[in-house]
């Protein structure tokens, strides 16, 4: 165990977080969501709802200010979206980056074609449809 770090961060995704450069994307599944199909680079956090790890991962993962850091799922015409899904995430994001916009969404297919192009995808706990988010990775500030 390692001291001011969540015990949801796994080594392989501390590793794969720290592994990952500018304009990486990382995708945080939610449990339907066809991760194998799409990535080479899947990692497993079950039992583990999307707002946790993203409390656990935004204080030491960057987002992008260059291009939208955040994406999800539009819905599917006829389908019903839970609001409450991105309020737990961005209140989760926003508790560690303030200024982080809100989720930009992309059709459904145009999420999964982008999937194919992230670096990880994050299986998770999470149930409720349209409960996947893309992270980009940004630059990290300088200390100096």
């Amino acid at each position: 165990m390692l001291k001011g770090l969540s015990p949801y961060l796994s080594p392989d995704l501390l590793k794969t977080l720290a592994e990952m450069g500018h304009g990486d994307e990382l995708i945080l599944a939610d449990a339907h969501f066809p991760g194998h199909t799409y990535c080479q680079r899947v990692l497993r956090a079950d039992g583990v709802p999307v707002s946790t790890l993203l409390d656990a991962i935004i204080p030491i993962f960057e987002l992008d200010s260059y291009a939208p850091p955040l994406v999800m799922m539009q819905v599917v015409p006829g389908d019903t979206l839970d609001l409450q899904v991105e309020t737990d995430y961005l209140r989760a994001i926003r508790r560690h980056a303030p200024g982080a916009p809100a989720a930009e969404r992309i059709d459904r297919f145009a999420f999964y074609e982008r999937a194919r192009q992230v670096y990880a995808v994050v299986m998770t706990g999470e149930t409720r449809k349209y409960g996947n988010i893309l992270l980009k990775k940004g630059v990290t500030p300088s200390q100096g």
